[in-house]
């Protein structure tokens, strides 16, 4: 019997032991073309599983209330619902096309850009009700909403456009060129930024009328845009160019480039200041160290695209299996 509890204390603290080395949180990144979630212990850098999707998960976003982290599975169509802290899976709800998806500020409203359906669609956020269906032309990529919540902004990838979605009376506002293969939008500043792909800028619009007020040259195929968490550095993906563009939040004027081959693409912010990118050809995430411009590579699955931080979860050791 002693050597029985003595086996299990032994157990006991050795587990507690690998669980205090791995506190500092979990990550998730979305393997598009591997059908699958990786989950990254963030202390060790280190995948500890993978989450299976039906299909082709691409972009992801949390609840209003952090409950729920929703993986939207495009070519399954289905939206999985993650607990944030533990990966468990809370439910699977049938949704059309769930390319790329996000809230609204207010908590209201989930847009779910249909990119292959060619539909913008508007739900509401706490039941999941569809509330509008918006045909559009062509291939709606990425989102953004004005502050007050009142429009949505959406890139249309083929027919380089962007549209404009009045979320108070579910009607089209605008819709206007903004250069070839409109990708990332933003809202900083009064202003719409979208990541024009099919060129090397980034386009400033007017959220008012969609007129395109100028251009602010980034790098080759820029893709994707992120504010830092003190709103005082835009980041920009360029993804066929393989670097990461820091521009001052406030001018728009460039500070910093880095490589990062392998075609950035996601990214988030860890404490501390690093920064998590997925590489989208490359099979990896890079952890960047903006002030040395070095970065750490993880590996993961095929063709990483969305990711997700969240430095409070608990370690990964005690996540379930099933």
């Amino acid at each position: 019997m002693r050597r029985v509890l003595l086996l299990l204390s032994l157990v006991f603290a050795t587990v507690s032991g690998s669980a205090a080395a791995s506190a500092g949180g979990i990550a998730f990144v979305l393997n598009s073309a591997g059908a699958s979630i990786s989950v990254i212990d963030m202390a060790t850098q280190k995948e500890v599983r993978r989450i299976p999707a039906l299909r082709e998960p691409h972009h992801l976003a949390l609840s209003p209330d952090g409950a729920s982290l929703l993986v939207g599975d495009t070519a399954g169509n289905q939206i999985m619902f993650l607990d944030p802290n533990t990966g468990q899976v809370q439910k699977r709800l049938p949704i059309p096309d769930p390319y790329q998806l996000g809230f609204s500020p207010d908590g209201k409203f989930l847009t779910v850009n249909g990119l292959a359906r060619n539909q913008v669609d508007i739900y509401d956020a706490a039941s999941m009700k569809l509330l509008k269906r918006f045909p559009v032309v062509a291939t709606p990529s990425h989102l953004a909403y004005s502050p007050d919540s009142a429009t949505v902004f959406v890139s249309l990838q083929d027919s380089d456009k962007l549209a404009a979605f009045d979320l108070r009376t579910m009607t089209q506002r605008w819709i206007t060129p903004v250069g070839r293969t409109p990708a990332g939008v933003l809202w900083l500043n009064g202003k719409v930024l979208v990541a024009d792909m099919g060129t090397d800028y980034i386009a400033v619009v007017d959220p008012a009328t969609g007129h395109v007020e100028r251009h602010i040259a980034t790098g080759r195929g820029a893709h994707q845009l992120f504010l830092s968490p003190d709103h005082t550095i835009l980041w920009v993906n360029n993804r066929a160019g393989g670097t990461t563009e820091s521009l001052d939040a406030a001018t728009l004027t460039p500070i910093r480039s880095y490589a990062i081959p392998g075609g950035p693409d996601d990214m988030d912010f860890a404490p501390g200041g690093k920064i998590w990118i997925t590489r989208r050809w490359a099979e990896k995430v890079a952890v960047l160290d903006p002030e040395t411009g070095s970065y750490r590579t993880i590996e993961v699955g095929r063709s990483p695209h969305g990711i997700f931080l969240n430095p409070r979860a608990p370690s990964p050791t005690v996540l379930s299996r099933r």
